[in-house]
């Protein structure tokens, strides 16, 4: 093609490239709920699950220590920042230990004596009223009183105390300076915040507004705000999985641009390369914008993973070029193998697609999209911009010295067995669990952060993360009645120490027909008076004091019965809100419980409810979506399996061909499993994920190596592609296999053997090269 030509192809294909990118940017919408990357739940333990992890009130939590050089300040910095945060409305609750009147709306105060238990056991007669004065009397002398006397009037029974006490976590820490402090000398704060658990963006943007709050303070100077939790902890994994990807995805990036440079020794090749690359980005990300209302973010990060199968189209073009020889002949010669290549990854990554999961879907649509594009680009656009000039690789003396080396390695017919053999015995001595079921020994997180979350969520009675008590009646009514009904059993448990505390929906709300009972309890007016006056004669009240506690009593008694969705409207609705769950035309309350310590007391309470109550473990919960999210992708795994052996088959019209591809693929994938076993590593899903990826880069080995053009030079340029494909993917992932983050380490060690192992297989099981 002339250069002007050549120029004007060029700027066409930029311009689409920026129209694309216009598009992605214009349209895309980046989700970073983890849920997505998890199966579609089968089970009502799995969708409670997945409902708590990302929207349960455990997941909201967000524990505060604030430490400083004294406690005065450190009391008066829990209140500043406390009053704070109740102003904003990223925070549903925020909880220090001191006595809040905001916690039940002033239009719901009168409903204090329907919700307060005192009405169970005691009628607002003339004996009880005394008796509550002259504690009141003697509470006046005492260094609560400033708090008392602007609440005494309205309410000298302190039912607002008595509920605020009973909203209180059970086990509180101590009290000093009016908030709570750690044995440590931490004040301390719990705040639930109204964003998801299972949303990073949410949480961090929840965090900093923690964090802006403390640092408008007035007197923070010399204070320090620490944190913890579910929704702080997904915020530190994200934060931590991004830097360290980024930062290695830097430095190998530059490692590859040096490594291209020094096998072909041209920039213009080089950045001309670049474009298919970038073409099967822009094109996978405008599928998924086309197709999905939002994009998840580990789509992306995993998708540019798995689009490095594609960087190899580009290399193999530029190491088979001839001397003297057009660019399109030469990728036309390329392009049947080149063309198997490319559709044989197609059919791997469908499994991603079978697998029903929506983030994985995008994965497969992201990088089947990815891959046809850049594989069609590399065929059919950009031979046309490269040079026309080139450096002939297949005579370089180290490249003749490497391949006829390679060509005196013995091949026996016995090698597949004794590595299928080897494979065998590895796997069958390997100790410990095959499978890791378990999400949490993936976490990035340090163990010392972890230590400092059991220590504050310890010392804050906060709710296990672990098990819940389930209440499951035909309607809202019904839980909170079943609540109420297994409060005395639930004290007893407590009582024993088997549980530190259990948290159940009538805590914050009576059922309609406690309410009713307690309503019709109230004296009336006149009656309320009569009693009132005698019980103050000869204490020192004045007349009319009490008028704002006969007005709230008469309300009370023609009050409408209090709904949850009433309740709503206080600080508190939120919390009963997440208690609460309708499922499948009925209903479930979820208790939950803090210092688990005899899990089969809890389990007797459930079976004697006769299956009205149960014990969800949410541990056994998520390792049986685990199972089954596994066994799912095995499942894909087999059916793009079989396809892949039809698909290699047919192409290649040959068996025997067929098997020198399959065999090294097949026989490596299981021996990185024997390896990496044997090493005492347990297999997780991203295992499986990063097997995926190495066999695909695997095929291509194995495919080009079959190949047997009867020219020794062709040959020579098949293993210098194969050695910089080799030597690229090891850059990149033998980077990924020293991080600190499981996950990307599993990622790294896995594709790093994959690719020696398939390397030295693929060369191996070919067969022999001719000679010159």
């Amino acid at each position: 093609m002339p250069f002007r030509g050549r120029l004007w192809l060029l700027v066409a294909w930029l311009a689409v490239l920026a129209l694309l990118g216009g598009f992605v940017v214009h349209r895309l919408r980046i989700s970073t709920d983890l849920r997505s990357f998890m199966p579609s739940p089968t089970t009502p333990d799995q969708r409670l699950l997945m409902e708590q992890v990302g929207e349960g009130p455990g997941s909201r939590l967000l524990l505060l220590a604030i430490t400083g050089p004294s406690e005065a300040q450190l009391g008066t910095l829990s209140q500043q920042l406390a009053a704070a945060l109740h102003k904003d409305e990223r925070y549903s609750q925020v909880l220090n230990g001191s006595f809040d009147l905001t916690a039940l709306d002033p239009a719901l105060l009168p409903y204090r004596y329907l919700l307060s238990p005192t009405l169970d056991s005691a009628t607002f007669d003339a004996p009880f009223l005394r008796d509550q004065l002259e504690q009141r009397l003697d509470d006046l002398s005492s260094p609560g009183a400033s708090l008392l006397k602007g609440l005494l009037p309205r309410d000298p029974t302190l039912e607002v105390l008595k509920l605020a006490e009973r909203w209180a976590p059970a086990k509180s820490p101590e009290l000093r300076e009016g908030v709570w402090f750690s044995a440590q000398g931490e004040a301390l704060l719990v705040v639930q915040t109204r964003a998801a658990g299972f949303d990073p963006d949410a949480q961090a943007n929840a965090i900093d507004g923690i964090r802006q709050a403390f640092d408008a303070l007035p007197d923070h100077a010399g204070a320090t705000l620490s944190f913890s939790g579910p929704g702080y902890f997904s915020v530190v994994a994200a934060t931590q999985t991004r830097g360290q990807a980024e930062w290695i995805g830097r430095v190998s990036t530059v490692g590859f641009i040096v490594l291209l440079l020094l096998a072909y020794r041209s920039v213009g090749s080089l950045l001309l390369s670049a474009l298919p690359i970038a073409s099967a980005a822009l094109a996978g990300i405008a599928a998924l914008v086309l197709l999905f209302p939002q994009v998840h973010g580990i789509t992306l990060a995993f998708g540019f993973t798995l689009l490095g199968v594609a960087q190899e189209y580009p290399i193999r073009v530029l190491s088979h070029r001839r001397a003297g020889e057009d660019a399109v002949q030469s990728v036309r010669d390329l392009w049947p193998l080149l063309l198997t290549a490319i559709a044989s990854a197609c059919i791997a990554y469908l499994a991603f697609y079978a697998s029903g999961v929506s983030g994985l879907r995008q994965l497969a649509v992201f990088t089947i999209t990815g891959l046809l594009v850049a594989g069609f680009s590399t065929r059919y656009l950009l031979p046309h911009l490269l040079p026309a000039r080139v450096r002939d690789v297949a005579p370089m003396p180290w490249l003749v010295a490497a391949r006829r080396t390679v060509d005196a390695l013995p091949r026996p017919r016995w090698i597949p067995l004794v590595v299928a053999l080897a494979t065998v015995l590895m796997l069958g001595l390997a100790q410990g669990p095959f499978w890791q079921n378990d999400l949490a020994a993936l976490t990035p997180l340090p163990h010392e952060l972890l230590q400092r979350d059991a220590h504050l969520r310890d010392a804050l009675g906060a709710p296990d993360v672990r098990y819940l008590l389930i209440l499951e009646a035909p309607t809202e009514q019904g839980v909170l009645a079943l609540s109420e009904r297994i409060e005395p059993e639930v004290t007893a448990l407590v009582a024993r120490h088997a549980v530190d505390a259990v948290e159940l929906p009538s805590r914050y709300l009576p059922s309609e027909a406690v309410q009713r009972a307690r309503q019709q309890k109230l004296p009336s007016r006149e009656a309320l008076e009569q009693a009132l006056a005698e019980a103050q004669q000869g204490l020192p009240f004045q007349h009319g004091l009490f008028a704002p506690f006969l007005d709230d009593v008469e309300t009370a008694r023609s009050l409408p019965l209090l709904t949850p969705e009433r309740f709503a409207a206080s600080p508190l609705g939120q919390r009963l809100a997440a208690m609460l769950v309708e499922r499948d035309g009925r209903w479930l309350g979820l208790g939950t419980l803090s210092g688990v310590h005899d899990v089969a007391a809890l389990q007797q309470l459930a079976h004697a409810s006769g299956g009205a109550v149960r014990l969800l473990d949410l541990k056994d919960a998520a390792e049986s979506l685990v199972v089954d999210y596994r066994a799912r992708i095995l499942r894909a795994l087999l059916a793009a399996t079989v396809l892949l052996v039809v698909a290699i088959s047919v192409a290649l019209r040959s068996l025997r061909r067929a098997w020198h591809v399959l065999a090294p693929m097949t026989l490596a994938t299981f021996l990185v499993l024997a390896v990496e076993r044997v090493a005492g590593v347990e297999i997780s899903l991203f295992h499986l994920v990063a097997l995926i990826l190495a066999a695909g880069l695997g095929l291509h080995y194995a495919l080009f190596f079959e190949r047997d053009t009867g020219d020794a030079a062709e040959q020579r340029r098949t293993l210098h592609a194969t050695l910089v494909c080799v030597l690229s993917a090891l850059l990149v992932f033998g980077m990924l296999a020293w991080s600190s983050i499981p996950v990307l380490r599993a990622i790294g060690l896995t594709v790093s053997l994959g690719v020696a192992f398939h390397f030295c297989l693929s060369i191996v099981m070919a067969p022999h090269a001719r000679k010159d």
